[in-house]
């Protein structure tokens, strides 16, 4: 969702699937970002870099700072201006972020860091923060420790996130230095048709050509079938959150 191929500009043409489809961040996870500016005790401005529909915007606003939004898709930030009013919103991407010098206390990713190029998304930010100032990165990753989920994995594609946590921590430079970690285990409760617009919300799928397109969904019935997701039938489907944060030097 922040710059590094056309793949990540695609999904603005589903931004109303992708708002009721993609799951909420926890609040617990957010609040472990935000920390250090939480306890500054003055309500922080906290940028959201890829901010798609806003998903992530919404439990920024909860947790008492104060947020301003940046994607590169006019359509999904349309969606955002919807489902959080009075948001400030902008084009823009993390290697270029139409934000001052030191204007922010945090900026945070979420599902968005495997887009970026590292090296200038990491010097972009660290502009735009105050000294002291919180570079947070989040993702929700579907739990593959699951028979049923790693099999859906290899259906709808692991995704950029996955392939990227094979290599090891999510990737940054200068000004940030170690990446602290934390993880939160939880499950939503999907039915067939919620999963479905799930894979639909997928940049693979998005821009997958028809033939592919029908591929994936023959393949997607016959797991749900096998698991006995029918009708209005529910199932677990069970996250891992991982989120990741880094300090700008005072110096």
């Amino acid at each position: 969702m922040v710059s590094r191929d056309n793949s990540s500009t695609s999904f603005g043409a589903v931004a109303d699937v992708y708002e009721s489809a993609r799951p909420d961040y926890p609040s617990a996870a957010v609040e472990w970002l935000l920390e250090s500016v939480l306890e500054a005790g003055e309500r922080p401005l906290v940028a959201d870099v890829g901010a798609g529909t806003g998903k992530l915007t919404r439990i920024i606003t909860a947790a008492g700072c104060d947020a301003v939004a940046v994607d590169p898709d006019p359509a999904m930030l349309d969606a955002l201006r919807d489902a959080v009013p009075g948001v400030p919103a902008h084009v823009g991407t993390a290697e270029s972020l139409p934000l001052d010098d030191g204007s922010v206390d945090a900026v945070l990713l979420g599902q968005a860091w495997h887009w970026v190029e590292p090296v200038a998304a990491s010097a972009e930010i660290g502009r735009v923060l105050r000294p002291g100032g919180t570079l947070g990165l989040i993702w929700n990753i579907r739990d593959e420790s699951v028979p049923w989920v790693r099999r859906l994995n290899s259906v709808v594609s692991r995704g950029g996130a996955l392939a990227m946590f094979d290599d090891g921590p999510p990737p940054v430079a200068e000004p940030f230095h170690q990446l602290d970690e934390e993880r939160w285990t939880w499950s939503r409760t999907v039915t067939r048709s919620q999963l479905t617009d799930l894979v639909k919300s997928r940049s693979f799928y998005i821009t997958a050509t028809t033939d592919e397109r029908n591929g994936i969904d023959r393949n997607l019935t016959a797991l749900f079938d096998d698991v006995g997701l029918t009708g209005s039938t529910t199932i677990e489907l069970p996250y891992v959150t991982r989120g990741f944060r880094a300090t700008r030097p005072i110096r």
